[in-house]
């Protein structure tokens, strides 16, 4: 859980903080494109009246530019003879001009760029024929691509530097955090054990007194009722102690994926189906079996059939009379997938979201008196199989009844 709160801790920052720098270099870049395309049609304009010499220059507001745009103004008479005004240093073929030319006059608009070459026009009519001014664009458009290129270069090296400082940040933040968690962890274990030694006491010497002649009926009841709930107990602490294994395996990342062995999945699946057929016999269910051979899971055998037993328990517990509960095993590419489902009722979706949450029952499993567990069984598949590296989702309809899926 830790590491999880830690990668989203670095997630939104760098999320936060990268569309900060989007804004901004958009921004910046869009504001420049928009002032030289403005300074270009101010050009154009001042060329179409005739003020060459100033168009020559490309800041018009007096100061003075890194670069400069050239103008060429270039007159063309309906005989189709065209002339070239002005004394701008810009040399354009004749070829390009004939070319610029023919684009300008086929043209819809007034003005635009031409699509061959980095040039912007602007076009006026005259009683003599038409005048067109333009402007050579392409150091305005290589100031504009270098911008660009840099703002990439910074957005990815910023990027890169608030990964790390993010990275350093969040582990430092989280120390507290890990150091309750531990000691959360050893807590639950430590009383967990702890609990187990007077519990077993209470048991045993419930048991010697149950066993005792001359005990009255009334008395007899009372002790009988005594070891129930010691036996409840009991189970509640053991699961507890599993509990708080499987976090202490998440939290340090144990094992590691690649340390444990394969095991023979369909052979577990095979195994705990049939232990619990009798099972689902007394509850008046059946398990059917979809089980493909040769199926692999990297995870401790013990702790597979951990799983396993408790989504059977579960589904075979809640299933309706004369039903069937589903068990299928196959490869998913190079995983596993283990699905457990039955036609019980439906599962609503605020519950779905809280099924593998410690201590959560939903409505139903209240309802059924004797059955209801603790709300722990869920909880310790879902951490043991995240401590394997894997994944467990419930689903609940209907058409398919509740169905938990195991991938591995």
């Amino acid at each position: 859980m830790l590491a999880r709160l830690r990668r989203e801790f670095i997630a939104i920052t760098m999320l936060l903080v990268g569309l900060v720098l989007i804004g901004v270099l958009g921004m910046t870049l869009f504001t420049n494109a928009m002032t030289l395309r403005s300074v270009t049609t101010r050009i154009l304009s001042k060329a179409i009246a005739g003020d060459i010499t100033s168009a020559q220059i490309g800041d018009t507001t007096g100061e003075r530019s890194a670069e400069v745009m050239l103008a060429v103004v270039v007159d063309v008479r309906r005989d189709g003879t065209t002339t070239i005004i002005g004394d701008s240093p810009l040399e354009i073929s004749p070829e390009r001009l004939e070319a610029v030319i023919e684009e300008v006059l086929s043209a819809s608009a007034d003005t635009g760029e031409c699509e061959e070459y980095p040039i912007s026009w602007e076009r006026a009519e005259r009683a003599w024929g038409m005048r067109i001014a333009l402007v050579d664009t392409y150091a305005r458009d290589a100031a504009l691509r270098y911008q660009a290129f840099n703002g990439t270069v910074i957005f990815f090296v910023s990027m890169l530097a608030l990964f790390a400082v993010s990275y350093i940040l969040s582990g430092w933040a989280l120390k507290p955090v890990e150091r309750a968690w531990a000691q959360q962890h050893r807590f639950v274990s430590d009383a967990s054990h702890e609990l187990k030694t007077p519990l077993t006491v209470i048991l045993a010497n419930m048991e010697i007194l149950q066993r005792q002649e001359g005990v009255d009926q009334e008395s007899r009841r009372w002790v009988e009722s005594t070891i129930d709930e010691a036996v409840h107990m009991k189970q509640l602490v053991e699961e507890l102690l599993t509990l708080a294994q499987a976090d202490e395996r998440t939290a340090s990342g144990q094992p590691s994926k690649s340390d444990v062995e394969p095991i023979d999945a369909s052979s577990v699946v095979e195994g705990c189906c049939l232990e619990f057929d009798p099972v689902a016999f007394e509850r008046g269910c059946s398990i059917e079996e979809s089980i493909d051979s040769g199926v692999t899971a990297r995870i401790e055998r013990s702790a597979y059939q951990r799983v396993i037993r408790t989504l059977l328990d579960n589904a075979t517990k809640y299933a309706p009379k004369d039903t069937t509960v589903r068990v299928s095993l196959a490869r998913d590419g190079k995983r596993s997938r283990l699905v457990v489902s039955n036609l019980g009722e439906v599962i609503p979706q605020e519950d779905l979201e809280h099924l593998f949450d410690r201590f959560f029952r939903t409505d139903r499993a209240r309802e059924r008196r004797g059955e209801g567990g603790f709300g722990l069984g869920l909880a310790i598949a879902h951490s043991i199989v995240v401590s394997y590296g894997g994944t467990i989702q419930a689903t609940s309809s209907i058409e398919e009844g509740t169905s938990i899926t195991v991938t591995l």
